[in-house]
């Protein structure tokens, strides 16, 4: 770059964007401004650096070399002015009537949500929760702190967030108490039933699923196919409770022991551990560095964590 002092702050926000959209419409949509502005932008990012930054491809347009090296430490400078020019406000729990607006899965917001709003009502009466799925954002939208939390099993992140383990949950086999595999629990008459398969990691819409890419079935199809072994699906779902009730019509349902729990005193199920080792599973919370240090996000990421590491009854 040349000199820092002309340089102007908007155009760093400018390639911010078209790094992470990849599409100078797309970039102006996300900034609000007009597409000419936009591609200005891109012109004078092009003559301050010296670089295409964005070049057409048969894939569309993609980021050069240098550029690609740049995203992270803009990335992180946009962040440590945001950080410095946001207002500090004091956060009272008992009078405060924020929205929080959490991504969760429904296996998270059904194991989590309804101890979470118990300490809400008793903290924070007037706070309000807005729980929205994984489909429903992106991690831009988490980037960009329009959610402020996201909690799932991710197997991917930009380094740029923070997160935290909640906790480590095995499985359970969630079954009819009338089911004909309780007659002879093994893992030969386990393989022999018929099963729902449901997981939700991560972001977006899904993608139809394959039954013979094992690679993409998950943990429990993981931990098979390293015996040399397969069962036989014939559902997927991505709603845990979708799962659990395809149980009553004879399915097996191998979920997450917190949410096989769930029905655990429900006399038509029985729940039993799984006859062969499945590892276990890492739910976390993960927010961005621009609500890092927002007071009221602190005590709520807080009130989170204690109510996660509390015993389950």
């Amino acid at each position: 770059m040349n000199n820092v002092k002309d340089i102007d702050l908007n155009l760093l926000v400018y390639l911010d964007v078209l790094l992470r959209e990849r599409n100078v419409t797309k970039a102006a949509a996300q900034l609000n401004i007009t597409q000419p502005a936009m591609s200005n932008g891109l012109k004078r990012l092009r003559t301050l650096l010296n670089d295409p930054i964005l070049v057409r491809t048969s894939e569309g347009m993609l980021p050069t070399a240098a550029a690609l090296r740049m995203q992270e430490p803009v990335r992180q400078i946009l962040y440590s002015v945001e950080e410095m020019v946001q207002p500090a406000r004091e956060f009272d729990p008992a009078t405060s009537d924020r929205v929080f607006r959490i991504m969760a899965s429904d296996y998270a917001a059904s194991t989590l949500m309804p101890q979470l709003l118990a300490s809400l009502k008793q903290q924070a009466p007037a706070v309000t929760l807005d729980i929205m799925t994984p489909s429903d954002i992106s991690f831009h939208d988490v980037e960009n702190g329009k959610v402020d939390l996201a909690i799932n099993r991710f197997e991917k992140l930009p380094q740029s967030f923070h997160q935290k383990e909640l906790w480590k949950d095995d499985f359970s086999c969630l079954m009819r108490s009338d089911h004909q595999l309780l007659n002879d629990y093994s893992l030969e008459n386990y393989l022999k039933a018929e099963h729902v398969w449901v997981s939700k990691t991560g972001f977006g819409v899904g993608v139809g699923m394959d039954p013979h890419d094992v690679q993409k079935l998950g943990w429990v199809d993981g931990a098979l196919a390293r015996l040399g072994h397969k069962r036989e699906i014939r559902v997927f779902t991505r709603n845990y409770h979708v799962a659990m009730h395809l149980a009553r019509q004879g399915l097996i349902a191998t979920v997450p022991s917190r949410a096989a729990r769930l029905y655990g005193d429900d006399p038509e199920f029985v729940v039993k551990p799984p006859p062969f080792a499945i590892p276990a599973l890492d739910l976390a919370m993960i927010w961005t560095p621009l609500l890092h240090h927002d007071t009221g996000h602190r005590w709520f990421r807080q009130l989170i964590t204690d109510t996660a590491t509390r015993p389950v009854i």
